[in-house]
């Protein structure tokens, strides 16, 4: 499995945009509950954020294009994690993990986004 760092991701977007479909934005999917998006969340700024929470992956999944490069975000990485193996067990091939997640994204990327 892939992983990459916040402070990584002006690269991976770049790489992503470069192999995904012509005008289509890389994905960060983040995995947190729906009270973690309203204490912290992240500007889609070159990709588009989709919210799925993790225990809604498994049935929800193939709402996801599997042509587009995606990045799965949750708080320090754990869950997304498992996000990211379950999607690439499910046929998706272009797959990361933000490793440290939202956390780490505060520290390495957006200082604005708060830490919880």
């Amino acid at each position: 499995m892939k992983a990459i760092h916040p402070a990584q991701l002006q690269d991976w977007i770049q790489l992503a945009a470069a192999s995904a479909p012509a005008n289509t934005l890389p994905v960060v999917l983040d995995v947190r509950e729906p009270w973690e998006l309203q204490t912290a969340s992240v500007k889609p700024e070159g990709f588009e954020l989709i919210a799925m929470p993790m225990r809604s992956v498994p049935e929800r999944h193939l709402e996801l294009d599997r042509a587009r490069p995606i990045a799965c975000l949750c708080h320090h990485g754990a869950r997304s994690a498992q996000v990211t193996q379950f999607l690439l067990q499910n046929g998706f091939t272009d797959v990361v993990n933000i490793h440290g997640g939202i956390h780490a994204w505060s520290q390495e990327l957006d200082p604005s986004v708060p830490v919880y």
